[in-house]
């Protein structure tokens, strides 16, 4: 009935904490409207800061190297090739055992639309100071809603999952295992023509610690309240 916690907590004492649910306690454990607000919200986010970076035209973030790099040879558009790329890393979950939540679903199909949404609005530009802006903007934001979307506890995005689920089977460090991954689609989709630059290098820098940092600004509080 109580949740058990995955070990990352708010350094304050008696603020939220991640908790480690499955699929159907995540929809049970409460203030479900509220997370399922910030899910949306965070994911629609997410996409958008991916276009942003991309405009920036400086370096796509890790796994957007590999869906800039898959379009060159595919008739198919970029928030279209991030929710296949999203469904076929979602699949890879079946043999690792990894359970995927709501969150997980809403992951694979509202980012690559807002990304879509977002490329189609914000304009190419040549401005490097416009460009500058954007890169940094985008990543700043995409840090924001990683830590919105985790914070409402409705599952890892399928790339997460992956990450952590190998992890676990392997016994490799997250660390360890995130960085050979993303080393690999950065690879794969510089080959294919992706877009690599130094916006990859500062997303692969800074969004760690800015997730991080920002985390428990929206953890939702799962723990039922304290009789006073």
């Amino acid at each position: 009935m109580n949740q058990r916690p995955s070990g990352e907590r708010h350094p304050v004492p008696g603020s939220a904490a991640l908790a480690n649910l499955g699929p159907l306690q995540q929809l049970r454990a409460g203030r479900l409207t509220r997370r399922l607000l910030q899910l949306v919200i965070g994911l629609l986010i997410y996409g958008t800061s991916m276009a942003m970076v991309v405009r920036g035209a400086l370096g796509a973030i890790p796994w957007d190297v590999l869906h800039t790099g898959l379009i060159e040879h595919m008739p198919i558009t970029f928030g279209q090739i991030s929710i296949l790329l999203a469904m076929v890393v979602l699949l890879m979950w079946i043999p690792l055992r990894q359970m995927p939540g709501l969150g997980t679903v809403a992951n694979v199909f509202l980012v690559g639309m807002a990304a879509d949404i977002a490329l189609a609005i914000v304009p190419v530009t040549g401005d490097i100071g416009v460009r500058l802006a954007l890169m940094l903007g985008g990543i700043v934001l995409n840090a924001m809603a990683t830590a919105m979307y985790m914070g409402s506890q409705l599952g890892p995005g399928p790339r997460d999952g992956f990450m952590t689920g190998l992890a676990r089977v392997t016994g490799r460090s997250i660390r360890l295992v995130r960085t050979l991954i993303e080393v690999a689609v950065v690879v794969v989709g510089w080959m294919l023509g992706g877009a690599v630059g130094v916006g990859t290098v500062v997303y692969a820098l800074a969004i760690g610690p800015l997730a991080q940092w920002m985390l428990p600004w929206f953890i939702v509080d799962l723990r039922p309240p304290q009789v006073p």
